[in-house]
This record gives C-alpha cells, sequence and structure tokens, in this order.
C-alpha cells in the first residue's frame, strides 16, 4: 500500500488536475511591477525553503511550505529566489507547479507496485462526486460574473436610494397643528468613485414639502423637506469629497450644503435618529444658513484623535452682482474623537448676511459613552447683532443603543432652540423628544416618537402641545 505522504501528494495532483481549467487568468508580473505577459519565465528550483527570500518562518503557511520542498521536490521560486505567496497565480505558474508535482507522483508510481497503481484509482473515484460539484459551483460563478458584468449600470457608480415616511398625529397641539398629517422624503443618490476613495455624488430628491408641524416645532421635522415644492423633484446634492494624502479629506459641494454640514462629527450621540430637526442639526444650521451654491470643507487629522475641521458656505456662488464673498458663513470646529469615553469638539460660527440676527456663534460639545449608555449635548453662545441681546442654545439628552435588539436605539433629549429671526430674537422655544429607533433589518427602520415643544412666541406661535410621529425609513 502507498504511504500517508504518497497520498497527500496524490490527492494534491488530483485537486490541481480537476480545477486547473478554471484557474484565475492573470498577466505575469515582474518583481519591479512591469508585465511580463505571456512570456516564458524560468522558475529556480529550490531544495530548501530558507532559499525563498520573502518566506519566513512566522508566515502561517510555513510548515506546508518547507514540507512541499524539502520532502517532495515539489514547490519552485521565481529566478529572484521569491515565491510571491500573497499573489494570484497566472495559469502559466499553475503549469510549473501542477508539473513540479506530478514529477513527484511518476517517481512515487515508479517505485510503487500495481496496488499503489489501483489505491490511485481509488482515490480518482472516491473524490469524482466532489470534484465534479467544484467544477459545476465554478461554472456557476463564472456565469453570475459574466452576467453581472454584462448588465451593470456603471463600473464606477453605485446607486443608492433612501425613502422616509412619516406620519404626525397630534396629541395636544395647538389648533393649527390638530389634524393628522402624512409626510414623505425620497432620494436617489447616484455615488461615483474614480479612485476608490474618493466620492462624486448626484442626488436626485422630491417630498410632499407640506412640514404640518413646522410653526409649532420651530425647524420642523427632519428628513421631510427640501423639494422646494409639493412632489417636486430636483437635484438636491452636487458634491466631491476626495483624500490629500493620509490625513485631509476635501470636499466640495455646489448645491445644498453649508459649512455647519461639512464637520467631522455632531458628537451627540442620538442625532443620526433624531426625529424632530432640532436633535439632527443643533446650532450648526441656525446661525446664517447659508446652504445654497457653494461650500468647501477639509477635515484634518492632526492626530489619530484630534481632527481640525474648516468650512466655508455661501448662497451666492451663480450671482455675478454680488459674487462668493458677499454673504457667506464660516465655520472652525476642533475635534476629540475616541474610541473610549469622552468625545468633544469646540465650534466657531461667524458670516455675513444681512437677513442674520447673529454677529458670531461659539459652541461646545460632549458626549460620554458609558458603555451601556451615553450621555451628550452642547452648549452655544449666539453674539446679537446691531444691538440685539445675546442668546443662548443648548441641549442635553440619553441614547441607549441596541436596546433590546441589536441595531436599535433608544433616546430622549430636550433642550432651548435658537430661531434666526430679528423679531422673535429673544423668544426661547423648548423642543422635547423621546424616540425609539427599530431596526427591523438592513433595509427598514420604523421610529416611533413623542414631541413635546414650546414655540414661546416665535413666529406669533405661543401655544404648547404634543405630538406622536411615526417614521418609517427604507433604504435600498
Amino acid at each position: 500500500m502507498v504511504s500517508n505522504s504518497m497520498r497527500k501528494v496524490l490527492l494534491a495532483s488530483v485537486l490541481l488536475t480537476a480545477t486547473s481549467g478554471h484557474a484565475v487568468a492573470a498577466e505575469t508580473v515582474a518583481t519591479d511591477g512591469s508585465s511580463l505577459g505571456n512570456s516564458t519565465i524560468q522558475l529556480a528550483q529550490v531544495t530548501s525553503v530558507s532559499e525563498l527570500s520573502d518566506v519566513l518562518p512566522s508566515d502561517w503557511a510555513f510548515t506546508a511550505l518547507q514540507r512541499l520542498v524539502e520532502e517532495y521536490g515539489c514547490i519552485e521560486g521565481y529566478p529572484d529566489r521569491s515565491f510571491r505567496g500573497n499573489r494570484a497565480m497566472t495559469r502559466y505558474e499553475f503549469a510549473a507547479g501542477l508539473n513540479a508535482c506530478l514529477d513527484v507522483v511518476v517517481q512515487l508510481i515508479d517505485g510503487g507496485s500495481p496496488d499503489d497503481l489501483e489505491t490511485i484509482r481509488r482515490l480518482q473515484e472516491e473524490f469524482a462526486a466532489e470534484l465534479a460539484t467544484i467544477r459545476g459551483r465554478v461554472d456557476t460563478l463564472e456565469a453570475d460574473v459574466a452576467e453581472l458584468e454584462a448588465n451593470q449600470f456603471s463600473t464606477t457608480t453605485k446607486l443608492k436610494g433612501q425613502l422616509d415616511s412619516q406620519l404626525v398625529i397630534p396629541f395636544d397641539a395647538p389648533d393649527d397643528s390638530e389634524e393628522v398629517t402624512f409626510e414623505y422624503r425620497a432620494r436617489l443618490n447616484f455615488d461615483t468613485s474614480f479612485t476608490g476613495e474618493d466620492r462624486l455624488r448626484l442626488r436626485l430628491q422630491a417630498s410632499d414639502d407640506m412640514n404640518a408641524p413646522n410653526d409649532f416645532l420651530v425647524d420642523g421635522l427632519a428628513d421631510s423637506s427640501g423639494s422646494g415644492g409639493e412632489d417636486n423633484l430636483q437635484l438636491d446634492d452636487v458634491l466631491y469629497q476626495f483624500p490629500l494624502g493620509e490625513r485631509i479629506d476635501v470636499e466640495i459641494a455646489a448645491n445644498s450644503r453649508s459649512a455647519g454640514q461639512l464637520n467631522s462629527s455632531t458628537i451627540v450621540p442620538y442625532a443620526s435618529n433624531a426625529v424632530a430637526e432640532f436633535g439632527e442639526d443643533g446650532f450648526f444650521e441656525s446661525a446664517f444658513d447659508q446652504d445654497g451654491s457653494l461650500a468647501i470643507g477639509t477635515n484634518i487629522s492632526l492626530t489619530d484623535n484630534i481632527v481640525l475641521d474648516l468650512a466655508y458656505s455661501t448662497d451666492n456662488g451663480q450671482d455675478s452682482s454680488e459674487g462668493i464673498f458677499e454673504e457667506y458663513e464660516y465655520l472652525v470646529q476642533l475635534n476629540y474623537l475616541s474610541d473610549g469615553l469622552i468625545d468633544a469638539a469646540v465650534t466657531f460660527q461667524d458670516g455675513e448676511d444681512p437677513d442674520s440676527s447673529v454677529d458670531f456663534l461659539i459652541g461646545g460639545l460632549i458626549n460620554f459613552d458609558l458603555g451601556a449608555f451615553e450621555l451628550g449635548g452642547y452648549y452655544a453662545f449666539i453674539e446679537g447683532e446691531d444691538g440685539l441681546d445675546d442668546q443662548e442654545e443648548w441641549q442635553v439628552g440619553i441614547s441607549v443603543p441596541d436596546f433590546l435588539a441589536p441595531g436599535n436605539e433608544l433616546g430622549v433629549y430636550g433642550g432651548v432652540a435658537f430661531d434666526n429671526d430679528v423679531a422673535n430674537f429673544e423668544d426661547d422655544p423648548v423642543i422635547i423628544e423621546g424616540f425609539y429607533a427599530i431596526k427591523l433589518n438592513k433595509f427598514i427602520t420604523v421610529t416611533p416618537a413623542v414631541i413635546y415643544a414650546d414655540p414661546d412666541g416665535v413666529d406669533g406661535n405661543d401655544e404648547d402641545g404634543w405630538i406622536g410621529v411615526l417614521r418609517t425609513t427604507f433604504k435600498f
């Protein structure tokens, strides 16, 4: 009978022979990176694994290579005595390696007996079904890949979509907000990458643009407005993001982005799932609101944890009578972002806008990750312009990630909002929200929320009240 060593070599040869017709074709590449195409390479026979310059005892396959080289003489190296174990082999390299193994098999057979030949035939029969299954799977994969390549939308662009629908149910709301309403917003994102690290985004967006509780909630609901009219379709985002080296990221936007949206983080943990706009954006969008025709921002990683954000935006990028420096806002934010207990940031915003009542804004944000829950919030001091009183905006809340199930989030937050209106600059609207984001699967999230609001005179609204919101988000 054949030895265990011979069985291993025989089995390897049978498997290599069965799959050789489905090997991945690739050009042979020289050590300097140049293509050798299908030209002949004279492989170097080695007698010890130590002769392979790029194989180390710490490599996970070192023992296997050592046995194949030193016991069976079944491995050859490149002319420069390298093995290049982390790159794909070409059909030529596969043939050379298979030939070396078959030479060993022939030598073993020549010194064997009729019983050895019978053992080989039996091994072939035993593995025939498995090899046929492997061939079938490879054929299926090749057919699937060919179909995808023939029917793909683009080699560089991915299409992503999101639909947010919100059912608004008043519990004890003011008279002009007492009816049940339904809102939606739909988005289609075309994300293109030319280098694998950059992103060009074009976004189509439509919504009913009703925003029924807007006056009552000061800023209204998140994920509802933005189409410029009922059911109107518009190009909402035109932006390009790209890295400069390893520590600098840049974004240039031509539509619907403001300086306050180009920061590294809003820090507060509940912002991504908040139902009211107040919880999603906070003070970043309230001061100057220059989110029109040009925005430029950069995020500079000074260290692994400290990031500096610089951003500039204007509404007048296409207005030749005013230009990009007539009305504008800019933001400077210094972030400390860790994987541990504390994330924090300080923000300065300033700008020029004749419709704004703000001179400048200074804010501080912080979040404590306590494991089972996160506690965060912010404080912003707003300097009044042209003799107006100064104002404050603050927010504090708690987030419980993975509440009851992985991917869910329970959040409660509240605070005093700022409304950038000269006539109501001294008003202090209060908003409190509790929500529970339920991730049904990776495509659907349902978020019921209860919101209390006291507009405190903003836009002539003095009545406080409660509403319920059921938001459903579809991602595809």
